[in-house]
């Protein structure tokens, strides 16, 4: 068998023994100047819509980082790289995957997969490594109540949703009496379904529909014409865009109408309405930040304002709250780790734990359970083709409308 030294015929061992020693060398100090974000991401699959919305909005704060040197680490600045990876719209191999980047990839800290299902499922592994992991689309309570330590979360709970809308319909609908709902039987969907029952019977509607659809159903048929039955003032859908998408088809085709359609989240996305057209006015939804925002915070967005100009200049559309939710979720992580001038995973946990901090994204302080407790999201209607603020006053861009009279 030749000897090493034979590959190398024309370079002295010690010449070559010293090129590789620096290589090496020259490899760990790269890795010692970058910190490595974890990012497990539905890239294929049904949910590949909405994993590109995080992927723009994690590459989109890893830039901006990136063009001011870094983040800045003790006395030094150290640039920022997110390792993706597909999971494939499965959530068993969301956990897979996050294991994996701890493990063998060996990042500094976690993003958590999409929706609160995954979230939820992959946050056993981050709290067995003590991996401190941020989760940008999970408001579901059951996500957070398991009293793990290392896991936060960007968005409020479910109800903070459901309540400003049901008040907002029994204000200005005082006829609206009867609601149906059409659910996603998925973690997130399925929840905030459930509260928006409970939100309807408290302030006395009649919840006369309710039903659960299988997650990659096609044809919701049958569920419409049972909903269509009851003549509901309502209808109240959940899902993500693929799903609703697919839905409000299939309502048009039944040519279903109520005075209010509220389909949570995919009237927040433009592709929902360039999907339906005209069939989408007047469809209501709820989500945790809007561009209309006039939050003026102290991290390098700003305001909503700013990251609306830099994320259309990134990728000439405007951004929505599921973009902003992962970049804010950098912005976090940036800092926790300046203010702890460290990447000991413990003292940036731990500085995450006591934030109290106002960002483009709005106030950010987490409770007792790590997730977000300090922000009034936002009640959204399609009007003339776009998406508008009803709700709060704040920021509101326009009046609530029924959808037919």
């Amino acid at each position: 068998m030749p000897s090493f030294a034979s590959y190398f015929p024309r370079i002295s061992m010690p010449v070559l023994a010293c090129a590789l020693i620096t290589s090496f060398a020259a490899t760990a100090a790269v890795a010692q100047d970058t910190i490595r974000f974890g990012a497990p991401l539905p890239q294929t699959g049904p949910l590949a819509p909405e994993a590109l919305k995080q992927q723009q909005g994690y590459d989109l704060w890893a830039e901006q980082v990136n063009k001011r040197g870094g983040i800045k680490v003790g006395d030094k600045k150290m640039k920022v790289e997110i390792v993706y990876t597909d999971y494939q719209s499965n959530t068993p191999r969301a956990v897979q995957a996050a294991e994996q980047l701890i493990t063998q990839q060996k990042v500094n800290f976690l993003f958590s997969p999409f929706g609160s299902g995954a979230a939820k499922a992959a946050s056993t592994v981050s709290e067995k490594y003590a991996v401190p992991t941020i989760a940008s689309t999970a408001s579901s309570s059951q996500v957070f109540d398991q009293g793990y330590k290392y896991l936060f979360g960007t968005f409020t709970p479910n109800d903070t949703l459901t309540t400003p809308l049901v008040k907002i319909v029994r204000e200005k609908a005082s006829g609206v009496k009867r609601v149906a709902i059409l659910a996603r039987n998925d973690l997130f969907p399925l929840a905030i379904a459930q509260d928006m029952e409970k939100a309807a019977k408290a302030n006395g509607l009649e919840v006369v529909f309710f039903e659960k659809y299988a997650i990659n159903t096609m044809d919701h048929s049958t569920s419409l014409s049972q909903m269509k039955a009851q003549s509901p003032h309502w209808i109240f859908a959940t899902g993500y865009i693929n799903d609703l998408v697919l839905i409000k088809k299939q309502m048009s085709d039944q040519k279903m109408e109520a005075p209010v359609v509220t389909m949570i989240a995919g009237p927040a996305y433009k592709e929902f309405i360039s999907a339906t057209g005209k069939s989408s006015e007047n469809i209501s939804s709820a989500a945790w930040w809007h561009p209309a925002a006039s939050y003026k915070g102290v991290d390098i967005f700003g305001t909503p304002g700013n990251y609306s100009k830099l994320f259309q200049e990134k990728y000439k559309s405007e951004p929505d709250y599921a973009q902003a939710s992962a970049s804010v979720s950098g912005v976090l992580f940036q800092m926790a780790i300046e203010k702890a001038g460290s990447l000991d995973r413990t003292k940036v946990r731990d500085e995450l734990a006591r934030m109290n901090v106002m960002t483009f994204w709005g106030p950010v302080k987490f409770g007792p359970t790590g997730q977000i407790d300090s922000l009034e999201p936002p009640v959204l209607q399609i009007q003339n083709g776009k998406t508008l603020v009803v709700s709060p006053a704040a920021i509101k861009q326009a009046d609530f409308k029924l959808s037919v009279k």
